[in-house]
């Protein structure tokens, strides 16, 4: 298992080629989490009169989770070092990435943390799904039993985390090793899917790097307007009812199920 972990590198300065001045486009619009078309005006303001709490401070935990060689770690090393590497190696447990980003002109850090997707690693992996609040499933775009598995890789994932505060994400791989008819197919199941758990859908390259910059970009934005509005809720500026909640657990039976201790391990 390899966690890097350092003081130092708590917050890295923001990239040049990190900075999200307006809302990235969903890559679906029928499997969106966020239908405007861009943030919301009162996120904006906050963001222009720095009101934005300690959201610069803060680290929002995205956990990576799908079953073993869908390309969980290449998605990520094509993001985070723009490297794709042939000779393949299975996550032993854990690890994770630091992203520094400026949205708005406001600092916002993502961890991504890569998980095993191999069975006899499985029981260390989920000890680090608590607090997430992004989850992304990944399944391979040419297998499709590793999108009927994506169910069970969710129902683990809430197991740690309220289902309510989260934003799901269901990410296909290998695009490009897709034939348009054989994608076009996969597709409609997975906008299916998405559609019943409130995720929303891309589908990438991390070959080509096809959409992998415009995901993160996307799972970045999204995640930093709802820190934002949580702070204002919090600071007391904005009302209750004007929260807008990404996902909705009146249509989702996952979402709606009580959260229950893990067993594993024990």
């Amino acid at each position: 298992m390899s966690v890097r972990v350092s003081s130092r590198s708590a917050f890295p300065p923001v990239r040049r080629d990190r900075v999200i001045a307006q809302l990235p486009q969903s890559f679906r619009k029928e499997a969106a989490l966020h239908i405007e078309e861009d943030f919301s005006s009162k996120v904006r303001t906050a963001c222009q009169e720095q009101r934005t709490g300690t959201v610069g401070f803060k680290i929002s935990k995205v956990i990576v989770v799908g079953d073993l060689a869908v390309g969980k770690t290449c998605l990520i090393n094509r993001f985070c070092k723009d490297a794709f590497d042939k000779n393949y190696k299975a996550t032993i447990g854990v690890d994770f990435e630091m992203e520094r980003f400026e949205v708005l002109g406001v600092p916002f850090s993502l961890q991504l943390w890569d998980t095993a997707g191999q069975e006899r690693f499985k029981c260390i992996a989920s000890t680090y799904y608590r607090g997430a609040q992004v989850v992304i499933i990944v399944f391979d775009l040419n297998d499709i039993a590793s999108l009927g598995h994506a169910r069970q890789w969710l129902e683990d994932a809430l197991k740690e985390n309220d289902p309510t505060s989260v934003q799901l994400f269901l990410v296909g791989t290998k695009k490009d090793l897709s034939s348009p008819a054989q994608y076009s197919r996969i597709e409609q199941d997975a906008l299916k899917f998405a559609s019943e758990i409130c995720a929303e859908f891309w589908a990438v390259s991390s070959l080509t790097g096809e959409n992998v910059t415009e995901f993160f970009f996307r799972v970045a934005a999204l995640a930093f307007e709802t820190n934002v509005l949580a702070e204002l809720e919090k600071s007391g500026t904005r009302q209750i009812g004007d929260v807008v909640r990404i996902n909705s657990t009146s249509s989702d039976p996952l979402a709606a199920s009580k959260k229950k201790p893990s067993s594993c391990c024990q």
